[in-house]
């Protein structure tokens, strides 16, 4: 029986649970089961090493250990952050290009009295800052602008916006979910007052992510049980999640500083160039923006994206058409279309994002199954490429 080889290059989607992660977790399924609100030896065991994940979470992005808050993920912490700060009558400002975690929690907003503003793009896939200005009310609350979008890469300038919220006297958010691991990320130096997180994108298990609040940042919780996370979020706590989360968050700072956002960037750019070198007719989205380390956003003219991700997938190759949550979809990516892509490209592009396990015979694996698979279905394509002019 012959084993196909698998390459996975989807890892904005997920990220494989490294080995020290998985390492640390699991004395906590078992030995170490306490429920961390208990006050005999065993709660108290399991609520030490909670609080020791805690500070290393805390330690990625520049902030107090009490101002951390666990959820169960992004879409978790970005409902806590939105629902628990606004109320009927505030206005809040976000992007059209956030992720459906904060643009169904706008819509949910709006249905019970909120006003939202939806801010544009250019073509490189970023705010302007001085719409932002210009959409501040009276009644502004909140900006909820996201550092890292998770189809592009695209890093916005949230240095910039921070300053702004600063100057109006509202809240910033961000939704940091892809830049977490990727990036170096300080909260103070950004200005929010709200950031979230989540463990499965930065190779901890899926099921656990973070919620930074600011001191002092008037949240209140979305559902309501026991006094857990200082009353912000009820429920006992994943307590193997956490701890697992923790380490990722050691092991993604020491990233920052030996070499793998170098890695990821370099097998990134190679795979990259080597696709637009051997393909016609293919270009990068957002590329003339600043992006996180492993991620591009292709497009491949005159073919279907979803046709080619099931073609790679039959070889060997995982890629993915945009948003995990948003697979299946019949609509165009509402990022690409945002950024001013007509609706048969922004159906004709995938995103290609490598992760730390990823290595440079695995970007070469790839390069030896685009340019086929793309040839391929262009031949079978009722559409045709533009012939180049003399």
């Amino acid at each position: 029986m012959v084993i196909m080889r698998r390459v996975y290059f989807d890892n904005n989607a997920t990220t494989p649970v490294l080995p020290e992660v998985l390492e640390a977790m699991q004395p906590y399924f078992r030995e170490r089961f306490g429920n961390a609100s208990s006050i005999h030896h065993y709660g108290q065991e399991t609520r030490k090493a909670v609080e020791g994940a805690r500070e290393s979470v805390a330690g990625l992005l520049g902030c107090r250990a009490s101002e951390i808050v666990f959820t169960s993920g992004g879409t978790e912490g970005d409902n806590l952050a939105l629902s628990g700060l606004l109320r009927s009558g505030d206005h809040v400002i976000t992007s059209s290009v956030e992720h459906h975690a904060v643009l169904n929690s706008c819509k949910h907003l709006q249905s019970v009295g909120c006003m939202v503003t939806y801010l544009p793009v250019n073509g490189r896939g970023l705010v302007d800052p001085d719409d932002i200005r210009r959409a501040l009310r009276p009644n502004t609350k909140l900006l909820s602008i996201m550092m890292a979008n998770n189809e592009t890469g695209v890093l916005q300038q949230v240095e910039a916006i921070g300053k702004i919220a600063a100057e109006a006297d509202v809240y910033f958010h961000t939704d940091a979910v892809q830049a977490a691991g990727k990036v170096p990320i300080d909260v103070k130096r950004i200005g929010c007052d709200l950031l979230a997180i989540s463990g499965h994108k930065m190779h901890a298990p899926q099921g656990v992510g973070a919620l930074y609040v600011r001191k002092g940042t008037p949240l209140q919780p979305i559902f309501y049980g026991g006094n857990h996370e200082r009353s912000r979020r009820a429920g006992t706590e994943n307590v193997p999640g956490i701890i697992a989360l923790g380490k990722a968050a050691e092991i993604a700072k020491q990233g920052l500083n030996n070499g793998d956002l170098e890695r990821m960037s370099a097998l990134r750019d190679r795979l990259q160039e080597g696709i637009l070198a051997e393909i016609e007719a293919t270009g990068v989205n957002g590329d003339a923006a600043p992006r996180v380390p492993n991620t591009t956003n292709l497009y491949f003219d005159c073919i279907e994206g979803e046709a080619l991700v099931i073609a790679l997938d039959l070889k060997g190759l995982a890629v993915s058409t945009g948003a995990a949550c948003s697979s299946g979809a019949i609509e165009p990516s509402h990022v690409l279309i945002a950024m001013g892509l007509p609706p048969a490209r922004a159906r004709a592009s995938l995103r290609f994002s490598v992760g730390k396990q990823n290595r440079p015979e695995e970007v070469e694996f790839a390069l030896g199954l685009v340019s086929p698979t793309v040839a391929r279905l262009r031949e079978l394509s009722p559409l045709h490429l533009p012939v180049p002019s003399k």
